[in-house]
């Protein structure tokens, strides 16, 4: 077959881990592409690097700027369907939560995660029915929806009634470099991979924080990630506790940077309220660094008995969490070996297989 791409959201350093799981799963299937060609759409500000080194994958340019969501969307919603009869495509791949409603051609659209409907206090009121309505119209569009965790899955099949067979979750994997890190650097750090978005539970992190650096004045914490729409309340939130010289605020790093603060954390915290997936669990796993992570799933589902489990409004056990990690060496071992082995089962091998059987299935229907 020729599959299409819809690659048109993708804003490097602006989408957060959408990017990183559309990376590495194109890379994947392009290890083991079963004879099928690809065609990755791409707008005026994803560059060069996206579309793998491969016979079996080209770049459709399409110069929409996604910067712009309004245009983007009505270019997705129209010009796509021409630059795809173009590219003589059998099946269209949408890994960004919408798919063009007037396409004729069979669909297969990842829907991460739905906050729209589950979180809508963090949405603005324009781009809040936007989300609901092309959301709920690619759920009926799609031949088949992909998602990221079982959690994902039965909520979808939940809101939109979408049969649970024509749901297909293919969980993110985990790069080799994670796999391969050896630790000998650690440092008393604190590490939060994150967006700055307010689901994220990051003031409660900052919260937790600073009761825990009342006893513990060596570490320092590490956010890891995009401002997000809550960056400057968390900045107050760190200032109010005058906590300024003592947390790092990265903003979009490099995945080489964020895998050498994994390298060199003592502690790793990811306490999101809400997730499709939740890709920070599973990278500290595989890194080894001892992992607390809320009790919400998919995070709960993620980690298995791999993390220390907090529940997720509850800023004194954070604290008490982050204590016992520091106050113990041999229990963040024990837990850092557990987490390795239970990082091993997510690949982006399993994702890309998983992902090319519906795109075959969608095709078929």
């Amino acid at each position: 077959m020729r599959i299409g791409v819809n690659a048109l959201y993708l804003i490097p350093g602006g989408v957060g881990g959408t990017e990183v799981y559309l990376r590495n799963l194109l890379q994947a299937m392009a290890k083991k592409p079963r004879g099928h060609q690809f065609v990755i759409f791409t707008n005026r500000e994803t560059g060069s690097g996206l579309t793998p080194s491969s016979p079996s994958f080209q770049t459709a340019e399409t110069g929409v700027s996604a910067k712009s969501r309004p245009r983007r969307i009505i270019y997705e919603q129209t010009m796509l369907l021409r630059d795809a009869r173009v590219a003589k495509v059998d099946v269209l791949f949408n890994p960004g939560f919408t798919t063009p409603l007037a396409t004729r051609i069979p669909s297969v659209t990842v829907i991460h995660d739905l906050q729209h409907h589950r979180h809508p206090e963090y949405f603005k009121k324009d781009d809040l029915l936007a989300w609901r309505f092309f959301v709920w119209s690619t759920t009926l569009k799609s031949r088949r929806i992909l998602t990221v965790s079982a959690a994902s899955r039965e909520d979808i099949h939940e809101v939109y009634g979408v049969p649970l067979d024509h749901i297909h979750t293919a969980e993110p994997g985990v790069e080799p470099e994670f796999f391969q890190l050896t630790r000998k650097a650690e440092e008393p750090m604190v590490l939060c991979v994150s967006t700055l978005h307010p689901h994220k539970n990051i003031e409660r992190l900052v919260d937790a924080f600073a009761a825990f650096r009342a006893k513990r004045p060596e570490y320092r914490l590490t956010l890891a990630g995009m401002p997000g729409f809550h960056g400057e309340t968390v900045a107050r939130r760190i200032a109010q506790h005058g906590l300024e010289q003592h947390v790092t605020r990265t903003g979009w790093i490099p995945r080489i940077e964020i895998v050498s603060l994994y390298q060199r954390a003592r502690i790793a915290v990811f306490p999101s309220l809400f997730e499709g997936f939740g890709m920070p669990v599973a990278e500290a796993m595989a890194a080894g660094v001892p992992l607390i992570t809320s009790d919400r799933r998919p995070m709960k589902d993620i980690a298995g008995d791999a993390a220390i489990l907090f529940p997720a409004t509850d800023t004194e056990a954070l604290t008490a969490a982050m204590e016992t990690f520091a106050a113990n060496p041999t229990l963040r071992a024990m837990y850092a070996g557990r987490a390795r082995k239970r990082a091993a089962v997510f690949t982006w091998e399993r994702a890309a297989v998983i992902t090319l059987d519906a795109l075959e299935a969608a095709a078929r229907t």
